[in-house]
Formats: C-alpha cells, structure tokens, sequence
C-alpha cells in the first residue's frame, strides 16, 4: 500500500480508536489537545491546525467555554484576535482521556514509539 492510503488507513483507524474511548467526540479532544499543547493561540492557527470549518469550531468551542473547559478572551496586543485557553476543567478532562487512550494502546514496542516520533516531525513539517 502507498503512503497516502496507509496514512488515510492509520488516521480512520486511530479516530474509531479514540471515538471508542469518549463519548464527547473526536472534534472536542481534539480541540482540548491543542488548547493544551498552544496555549493561548489565536482561534484562526487553531481552526488551521485541525483543517476544520469555521462554524463547526465554534458550535464546539461556544459548547467547551459554556462548561468551563476553555477560557476565550481578546489579546491585548491585537483587539480583533481572540485567545483561547484550557481551563483547569478542561485540563483534567483531557488528561482523563489520555489516561484511558495510554491504558486501551498498553506498552508499546520501542519500535512503534520512534515510527510515531518519525511520523510526527514529518507531518509537523509540511503541515
């Protein structure tokens, strides 16, 4: 198999992996992690990150910030950018899922962490 068919295979099968593990969604973690990861990043780098449409991250995030997961607000420097932020909330309910997500995947060969490693960088680079 290609590259592409096995990467398409590999992101199908990872998100029947995670949907199985949350009942929130896939969007939400996903929204959570890089939240997470970026904090305070301006709304238009994330919505970029994840390749979704506009109106669907923000019926999630409106959802996320009614909850108290994540925290919006208007940089300082820039009136017209907004900041998002994982609340404390958020943090533990992210952390929940990851717990979960390492306990469903078990010890990992040491050669299935440095493939995903490898893909990482790769894929962070022409992202």
């Amino acid at each position: 198999m290609k590259e592409i068919e096995k990467l398409i295979e590999i992101e199908a099968l990872l998100e029947n992996l995670m949907k199985n593990h949350h009942k929130g969604g896939i969007l939400r973690i996903k929204i959570l992690f890089f939240c997470s990861v970026y904090q305070n990043l301006p709304v238009g780098m994330i919505i970029e990150k994840l390749g979704i449409k506009k109106a669907n991250f923000t019926l999630m995030t409106t959802a996320l910030e009614e909850e108290g997961c994540i925290e919006i607000k208007k940089s300082a420097i820039d009136r017209r950018c907004r900041l998002i932020s994982l609340t404390d909330k958020g943090q533990k309910e992210l952390d929940s899922f990851l717990s979960t997500m390492r306990k469903a995947l078990g010890n990992t060969p040491i050669e299935v962490d440095k493939a995903i490693e490898t893909l990482s960088v790769f894929l962070n680079k022409i992202v």
